[in-house]
């Protein structure tokens, strides 16, 4: 049944195993009845060292459905707790995921290898442990799709049908993903522990946690604060690329706020089309609380949870100051978020040289947002076709707005800033542009159709060609015009994700 395989092999080095028992459940994956590989990420594969091209992958759904488990794997799941919605739950645990083992990729960076849909855990509260061929496809596709955005994220090695049916609304081909991450560990996780008063278990965590992301705060007498500030920055930076390029993850719990600062969980997520810092696609988020424009809110709400933890840690001999020293950290946030997203917002206009005063720049961009909004033009569109205008050719972008009046008062603004750039060339300021103003993002038509696809006719072509398009999302590709468009507003406006348990 799970006997060691030879297929593959994993140079394992599992700290988290080998060093945190009581923060885990061992625990083997099911026995599936007919597992067939439904896509292999080579060049990750190659990342991790696992040589690609010698892998047979007729043999590799074996490995990557967990029925064979690699040599020295240690599969576990993980446990914590976690905010959802704003409401505390105890213990989540890893319901439908195991984490497989850890390794030194090619880089020097140890990375999680971890399973999901692999079956049940002790943390899986009544619930089956599977998953299905959408939402792991979509998993693949979307956490693909934000690595060639450049935006950190956990990422797809495979994806295995297993042959059997899952039960959700109605039956549905089950699947398993193989996700690789910087780690699992979450705000949720020192929650945990530290809901349940086990100040050890909670510096034990930090610890382990400061060695493996932040070494260079070993040995330092204030590191517990030093982290704190760490998980901030790396936040902060987070969800101004997720702002820059309009991706709303939809269910931003503390259970779904890595450490690593990587994005993690592609359930309800979705990339906004007419531009809304309302918008919402989640089917459980009624209230809009994962809403586009709260969520760098609701990052430092989950941040102030994680400081919480922490609290006995950065000074437990004076609870105020801990409390005054990490409210600093929380209060500082949104000015470092940002300041992240005006950088960003600045290179998109682009501006490659800020003025002495920011306030010029952020009321541009603000006022372009607002003019985005006012008259529902798509979001990645409108800023692709600025790079045009800054060429010359301003007539792609006015072709998105119901008339030029509506667009002439901000262009001939955005035009006397970009003449303050040190440099009159603008074909080289419309490469610029380009480069960080993407062409292609998963359209939310595209990815639904591509899934409904491999759904019901066990058809990955459009999963595939949709991949490929968006491997490349800066690059302007002739035969691609379609992947470039929204969807049909009819689409969007009744458009919802779930979140595929």
């Amino acid at each position: 049944m799970h006997q060691p395989s030879t297929v593959i092999q994993f140079r394992w080095d599992n700290s988290y195993a080998e060093r945190m028992p009581g923060f885990y459940v061992s625990c083997a994956p099911s026995v599936v009845p007919n597992p067939v590989l439904l896509r292999f990420n080579s060049r990750l594969a190659e990342e991790l060292g696992l040589n690609a091209g010698e892998i047979d992958l007729s043999l590799a759904a074996q490995i990557f459905s967990g029925n064979e488990l690699p040599a020295g794997a240690q599969p576990l799941a993980q446990a914590y707790a976690g905010h959802q919605f704003g409401g505390f739950v105890s213990q989540l645990g890893d319901g439908r995921a195991l984490l497989l083992g850890e390794l030194v990729d090619g880089h020097g960076r140890r990375r999680d290898i971890a399973l999901k849909g692999s079956g049940p855990t002790p943390f899986s509260r009544g619930g089956d442990g599977k998953a299905a061929v959408g939402p792991v496809l979509r998993e693949y596709l979307i956490g693909e799709a934000m690595h060639a955005l450049g935006i950190p994220t956990t990422r797809a090695l495979a994806a295995v049908g297993t042959g059997e049916q899952v039960m959700r609304e109605r039956s549905l081909p089950g699947a398993i993903l193989t996700r690789v991450a910087a780690s699992h560990i979450r705000v949720g996780t020192f929650e945990y522990f530290a809901a349940r008063r086990q100040d050890d278990h909670v510096r034990a965590l930090a610890d382990f946690v400061i060695e493996r992301h932040d070494p260079n705060l070993m040995g330092e007498a204030n590191r517990y604060l030093l982290l704190l500030k760490a998980v901030a920055e790396r936040q902060a930076a987070l969800l101004a690329q997720w702002m820059l390029v309009g991706f709303i993850h939809g269910v931003m719990n503390t259970d779904n706020m890595t450490v690593s600062g990587e994005t993690i969980d592609y359930g309800p997520c979705a990339f906004m089309e007419s531009y809304s810092p309302h918008a919402v696609f989640s089917s459980i988020d009624t209230g809009g609380r994962y809403a586009y424009g709260n969520q760098p809110m609701i990052a430092r709400w989950n941040l102030s949870r994680f400081a919480e933890t922490l609290l006995s840690l950065i000074n437990d001999t004076a609870p105020d100051r801990a409390l005054t020293e990490a409210t600093d950290v929380i209060n500082g946030f949104m000015s470092r978020y940002q300041a992240l997203w005006l950088s960003g917002a600045r290179a998109k206009l682009g501006f490659a040289i800020a003025p002495a005063d920011d306030e010029e720049d952020s009321l541009l961009a603000q006022d372009w947002l607002d003019l985005l909004e006012q008259h529902a033009v798509d979001f990645t569109l409108g800023w692709r076709r600025l790079a045009d205008a800054a060429e010359g050719n301003p007539e792609l972008l006015e072709a998105l707005f119901p008339s030029v009046d509506a667009l002439r008062p901000w262009l001939e603004r955005w035009r006397r800033r970009l003449a303050q750039q040190p440099t009159s060339a603008t074909a080289a300021t419309a490469e610029a542009m380009r480069a960080v103003n993407p062409i292609y993002i998963p359209r939310n038509h595209r990815v639904e159709e591509a899934l409904a696809s491999a759904t019901h006719n066990g058809d990955l072509v459009l999963f595939e060609r949709l991949l490929d398009v968006i491997a490349h999302p800066y690059d302007e590709r002739p035969g691609l015009e379609d992947y470039a468009q929204p969807a049909p507003r009819e689409f969007t406006a009744c458009y919802k994700t779930f979140c595929g348990t």
